[in-house]
């Protein structure tokens, strides 16, 4: 099964979470199993099959690859130390022309986005022969990705890939205090969208839409970016913080760090309406953990256990996107049949999600809340809701960042996710939200560090829009 990968890289967790699913391994050179040049080979995925149907990837073997740009060969002694530097790895060219010949077969945008590749191949090459070591040879890699210039596609040295693929399986581990976050750099915090159950963060009272200022006398968040390094450490250890609530003066927290190995955590509770009508409102923070979809199910069961539900609000407004199998799952409580097509090089498949009704999830009035940091597979969660009429969305206009990504794995441990699908909704083919993203029905602004659960306006919208229903 090939999983598609869809997500964008924003800082999230207090430690950096670039999440993505191993599904595929590219394998353009004949190995021990005499893969043909070109092929794409299925690899064991790390994210569970659902028990519905899932939307899934029926990948063709690529065309042939054209010849590479002709460019000096060399004789090398693969070296892996980061410090060695005179001369180039012949690992490094493997993994570098195998990367550039990737991109060349299946890359989505047969322009490059207007890029010469053969030119950027030159480059590159120049740049290993002259003698990078590890660290330079991965930056560089990397960069060369993101001259591709379409926001998503991205490459990950193995380091990056372990830490990955543990998030992917669902267990998140680290010591730490237990907050996922997201930087608010023109107040110079980090503002707290998810609190880990039983997490010291918990403990000590923090809550979402609390912000964090400063980590032992050092400010969370300045010019060079976030210090998530400042919120992890050994367990037992201990931090300091500065924390603020909205409308309130900061004052100071002293927690202890503890091991943290859970899932990534899908916040729900039942509010009511100003006429007393009862909502179910769920945040999804993510569709890359295997185990998002299952909490949707029990978090619907839970809320329906006192009675059906008058509607349901599904906070996607900091979910920045994940894999196929988990956008199927959780979108199959509330739709059921062909939602589009993912549109490629090749052509286009449809995407069918099974539906499985939970207490009534399937007929249940939905209101999605989208915003600026609601993206990939979160804003394409979004949008099929309001193509299929299912939903009524509020907020702000998502970025448009809608790739679908395959991830391809490099004999030295790393990956490339590489856009190679885009998504064209069922009623509104023609519509691109690449270009557009996820319009919402009504417009509401709210800065999510500066309200809380009970003043956000967008909440109050949607609870306004099910009363008047």
């Amino acid at each position: 099964m090939k999983t598609r990968i869809h997500i964008l890289l924003v800082t999230l967790l207090l430690t950096s979470l670039a999440c993505k699913t191993v599904t595929m391994a590219w394998q353009p050179r004949p190995t021990d199993t005499s893969v043909p040049t070109g092929q794409l080979t299925s690899t064991a995925t790390l994210t569970p099959i659902p028990a519905s149907p899932t939307a899934t990837a029926t990948l063709a073997p690529t065309t042939t690859p054209s010849p590479r740009p002709s460019t000096p060969t060399a004789t090398l002694t693969p070296s892996l130390s980061p410090t060695i530097r005179p001369t180039p790895s012949a690992l490094q060219l493997r993994v570098f022309d195998d990367l550039w010949q990737l991109v060349h077969d299946v890359y989505l945008y047969r322009n490059f986005n207007g890029l010469d590749w053969t030119a950027v191949h030159q480059e590159y090459h120049q740049k290993i022969v002259a003698g990078l070591t590890n660290v330079d040879f991965y930056a560089a890699m990397a960069e060369m990705i993101q001259r591709l210039g379409d926001n998503h596609s991205s490459f990950h040295n193995p380091s990056q890939v372990k830490s990955i693929n543990a998030q992917v399986s669902g267990k998140t581990d680290y010591a730490g205090i237990g907050v996922m976050t997201i930087s608010v750099p023109e107040r110079k915090r980090v503002s707290i969208i998810a609190v880990f159950p039983g997490s010291p963060a918990e403990a000590a009272g923090l809550q979402a839409h609390d912000s964090i200022l400063e980590a032992d006398g050092q400010p969370i968040l300045d010019e060079n970016g976030f210090h998530h390094d400042l919120l992890v450490g050994k367990e037992g250890t201990t931090v300091t913080l500065i924390v603020q609530s909205p409308g309130q003066e900061p004052h100071q927290v002293t927690l202890t760090r503890q091991r943290i190995s859970e899932s990534t955590p899908v916040p729900y509770q039942v509010i009511k309406t100003p006429q007393g009508k009862r909502v179910g409102y769920i945040q999804l923070l993510t569709l890359i953990d295997a185990t998002i979809g299952k909490q949707v199910g029990e978090a619907l069961k839970a809320m329906t256990a006192e009675g059906p539900l008058d509607g349901v609000i599904l906070d996607n407004r900091m979910n920045p996107g994940g894999a196929s199998t988990v956008f199927s799952e959780t979108l199959s409580y509330f739709v059921n049949g062909s939602v589009g097509h993912f549109v490629n090089r090749q052509g286009s498949e449809t995407v069918y999600i099974g539906g499985k009704d939970r207490n009534g999830s399937q007929k249940v009035p939905l209101v999605v809340l989208v915003g600026k940091n609601t993206a990939s597979f979160g804003e394409i969660f979004s949008g099929v809701l309001k193509d299929l009429g299912r939903a009524y969305v509020i907020g702000e206009t998502s970025p448009g960042i809608v790739e679908i990504l395959y991830v391809y794995g490099f004999e030295d441990g790393s990956q490339a996710w590489i856009a190679h699908d885009t998504f064209r909704p069922v009623n509104h083919p023609t519509e691109t939200w690449e270009k557009t993203g996820i319009v919402p029905d009504l417009t509401v602004v709210s800065n999510w560090d500066q309200v809380t659960m009970d003043t956000d306006p967008v909440i109050q919208a949607a609870l306004k829009h099910f009363d008047e229903k």
